[in-house]
Formats: structure tokens, C-alpha cells, sequence
């Protein structure tokens, strides 16, 4: 069923189907209730008439209605009155008929103290009456039979009425309601088939595709902010996929070109055994040279798809571990490395990777400190976090590259001559993230260069469920 269908159904037929029924109902309980109050009032007339029959002159037997000086202005509306003697014959009526009009048929009172029977009776015409008929007892002992009827009429025409009206309003209500759901239909069809357009295009491939136009803050909003976001992360994802790759392929040509430009050499023309071990020597060079960028490369796969084993651990015997390995290499450089890590600092993580991350970070201030520097590493917790960072004393990061330096491939101005595929910075920031974390260049470290690697207290909602 299509949603503009569903909504005419759900939004307008149901609820004036339903306002129909209540109507109806409503309508009986108020008919109910009109010949209830018909009832109190016919009641009450009786008590009336059945104690004032006989207060005329000579206890004389009569009808206080028919005497009454307000007679005219409430004959519309005021019950009939009938008195039968106790034999069944009619004694006197309230209005008065002409003369040759036929008797009603005789009524003998019922049990003599018994209630007041109340019944509905039908007339030839299709007209209905409720009736009264009480027993009195005059002075004298006789019994009467006082019988008052009111006509139902005016009950049916208040409950037509009250139909009329009501359905009237309904229908205008499902009017109303049917054009709202239309245009509410439409609106929703559009911001629908734009999602399923964008979707569909995703589905090709086409990350372009932008909803900026629906701002709506209902649950279809909620959808289309929710696509807009995933689109321009899958778009950007993709976008650093491309980057990557052509990197890739360029860092791969460079050595291949080398390897290629030595074998043609040395294919040449003859050469003599020295010379071939040369031209061997620097094809060795590109081959190491290209086995590291395939580690590298290998490394950052692993850490942005790999399966990870997320166990709480000590971070400060993770950083001890890694400064300790690093620092027969800091040695060999003359440099110094000092931690600083407090006990008890426990979080869950990925052991494996996050070494990865640290040593990355130590490789990174070891190629770049001069001899003779120093090496700060240090752990801290903040605001529900942990902070690792890593200052070196070497040239540090120029301003406009500090987010650049954890793109994949990128090397700073001047660290060309250093050896390095420039992807270790890449796989901390991957790593990081993966915890869900973050890692950056601290602001205003001079001379060198201070890098954090933050890590949250919990770990990310996809880290939990192996937690």
C-alpha cells in the first residue's frame, strides 16, 4: 500500500469512522437521557396532580393543568392529563377534544398501592408518547386512575438534530482531515523518495548526492542527517582510499624505477664483477625499500580492519615495555628517553596495536631528535581520558602541516633525506581512532615537537562487545 493511501486510510477514513461510531453512541446515551428528564418531569406533574384532585370547592375532583393561567403558553409542551374512575370510565381530559370525538378506550387503575407504571406507547400516526398512570384515593375512599402522557416527539427531533449536526461536523472534520493527510502524504512522499534516491544512488556508487535541502527535525530528518553524515564519511573514506592508493602507487614506482634504470645498466653492455655486484647492491636497496613501504602499507591495513583483542591492561607497563625497546636504538643515537607514568593507570585496549602506535611515536622522535637530545614520554589521565605523548627536541612541525603529518604518505619539508614510507603517523591516528580516540600535534612545544595519542577510559561501543 502506498503511503499516500495509508495515510488517507490511517490519518482520515479510520478517525471519522471511529468519531462516527462514538457519535453514535453519544447519540443513544443522549436520547437515554433526554427521556430520563421526561420521565422526572411526567413524575413530578403526577405527584402534583394526584395530590390536588380533589382541593376544589366541595372536594370536587378536577385537573390543576386545566385551570391554570399559563395554560396557553405551555399547551406546546405540557402532557395530556386523563382521569378514570375506578371502573375504567374517563372522568375528565386534559386538553379538551370537541364533542363527537371518540372516547379513548377505559383504563382501570391497576393494584391500589402499587408505583406509578411508566410505559412508551406508539400512536396510528407513528408517534410516540410515554405515559404515567398513578392510582389516587379521594377523600370519600373512591379510587382514580390519573394517566398523563408526554409525546416523545420533541426527545427524537433534539436527537435528530444532535445526529445531523454531528455527522455534518464529521464529515467536514474528514474532509479536512483527508486533505491535510494529501499534503502531508506528498510532503512525506518527496523527503521518502529522496532518500531512496540517494540510496539508490549509493548503491551505484555516487557519493555526491546531498539531502541539504531537508532540515526537518521529525524521525525522517533524524534519517536524512543520519545519510548526509554517512554519505560524506563513506565519501570521504573513499576519497582518502584514492589517495592512498595513488600514493601507494607512486612511493611503489619510485624504487621500481631504480631497480629497473640499475638492471638496464647493467644489461647494457658487459660488466665487470664489481660492477654487477653494485648494480645487485642497489636493486637490495630498492627491494628493502619496498618491502618496508609493503610492511607499512600491511600495518595500516591491519590496524583500520583488523579483528582486535580488547582486554583492560596497564597502560603505564605498555609505554614501559615500548621505551625500554626503543632505547638501545636511542643509544646508538646518543639520545636520552625519560617516562613518567603513574600506577594504575588500567584501560581497555588492544594491546598489539596500540604498541604499534607508541613505537611509531618513539620511532618518530628518534629520527628527527639530534644527538645529544632528550626524549619526554609521558602518561596522564584527564577529564576521563588518557593521554600519551611524545616530545622530541628536534626542528618540530610547522603550524599549517600539524594535522597533515598523520595523513598517509606525507613527510614534512626537509625529512626527505630520513628513512621512513611516511605512514607511521598515519597507522597512530588509525590506531586511535579504532579506540576511539584521537591523535594530534600539542600546540606551543618549541624547540621540537610534542605528539599525543588520547584514549577514552571506556571503550568505543564496536570494542565492547568482545570486552
Amino acid at each position: 500500500m502506498r503511503l499516500t493511501r495509508r495515510l488517507w486510510l490511517h490519518g482520515a477514513l479510520l478517525p471519522a469512522l471511529a468519531t462516527l461510531g462514538a457519535l453514535a453512541v453519544a447519540g443513544q446515551l443522549f436520547r437515554a437521557d433526554l427521556e430520563s428528564s421526561l420521565d422526572r418531569a411526567l413524575l413530578a406533574q403526577a405527584a402534583v396532580e394526584s395530590v390536588s384532585l380533589f382541593d376544589g370547592p366541595g372536594q370536587k375532583v378536577h385537573l390543576h393543568m386545566a385551570v391554570s393561567p399559563l395554560v396557553e403558553q405551555v399547551r406546546p409542551f405540557a402532557p395530556q392529563g386523563y382521569l378514570y374512575q375506578s371502573d375504567g370510565r374517563l372522568v375528565m381530559r386534559y386538553p379538551p377534544v370537541s364533542e363527537g370525538t371518540p372516547e379513548p378506550p377505559r383504563r382501570v387503575p391497576g393494584t391500589r398501592d402499587g408505583p406509578p407504571v411508566l410505559t412508551t406507547e406508539v400512536a396510528p400516526d407513528g408517534s410516540r408518547w410515554r405515559e404515567v398512570m398513578v392510582n389516587v384515593r379521594s377523600p370519600q375512599g373512591e379510587w382514580y386512575g390519573l394517566r398523563l402522557l408526554a409525546s416523545l416527539g420533541q426527545v427524537d427531533r433534539s436527537v435528530d438534530s444532535f445526529f445531523r449536526m454531528a455527522f455534518s461536523l464529521t464529515a467536514v472534520m474528514g474532509g479536512l482531515l483527508l486533505i491535510v493527510q494529501t499534503l502531508l502524504a506528498r510532503r512525506l512522499s518527496r523527503r521518502l523518495g529522496a532518500i531512496a534516491q540517494s540510496l539508490d544512488r549509493l548503491r551505484e556508487g555516487d557519493f555526491t548526492l546531498s539531502l541539504a535541502g531537508d532540515t526537518g527535525a521529525d524521525e525522517i530528518g533524524q534519517v536524512g542527517a543520519a545519510l548526509r553524515e554517512a554519505t560524506a564519511r563513506v565519501r570521504g573514506a573513499r576519497e582518502a582510499q584514492e589517495r592512498l592508493i595513488a600514493n601507494a602507487a607512486h612511493e611503489l614506482r619510485t624504487p621500481l624505477a631504480l631497480m629497473r634504470t640499475s638492471l638496464d645498466l647493467a644489461l647494457r653492455r658487459e660488466r665487470s664483477l664489481e660492477e654487477l655486484r653494485a648494480s645487485l647492491r642497489d636493486a637490495r636497496t630498492e627491494v628493502d625499500r619496498l618491502a618496508l613501504l609493503a610492511d607499512s602499507l600491511l600495518d595500516m591495513a591491519t590496524a583500520g580492519r583488523g579483528a582486535w583483542d580488547w582486554k583492560k591492561g596497564d597502560l603505564g607497563l605498555l609505554l614501559t615495555h615500548a621505551v625500554e625497546g626503543a632505547r638501545a636504538e636511542a643509544e646508538r643515537r646518543g639520545l636520552l628517553i625519560h617516562l613518567e607514568t603513574p600506577a594504575g593507570m588500567e584501560a581497555p585496549f588492544d594491546a598489539g596495536s596500540l604498541r604499534q602506535a607508541v613505537d611509531n611515536l618513539l620511532g618518530n622522535a628518534l629520527k628527527f631528535s639530534p644527538r645529544g637530545g632528550e626524549i619526554h614520554v609521558r602518561l596522564a589521565a584527564e577529564a576521563g581520558r588518557f593521554r600519551v605523548s611524545v616530545t622530541d627536541t628536534g626542528p618540530g612541525i610547522p603550524l599549517a602541516e600539524r594535522d597533515a603529518v598523520f595523513e598517509p604518505f606525507h613527510r614534512v619539508a626537509g625529512a626527505e633525506p630520513r628513512p621512513g614510507a611516511g605512514l607511521g603517523l598515519a597507522i597512530v591516528r588509525e590506531v586511535a581512532r579504532r579506540h576511539g580516540g584521537w591523535a594530534y600535534v600539542a600546540p606551543g612545544t618549541a624547540p621540537g615537537a610534542e605528539l599525543v595519542l588520547e584514549l577514552p577510559a571506556a571503550p568505543p561501543v564496536e570494542g565492547r562487545a568482545s570486552w
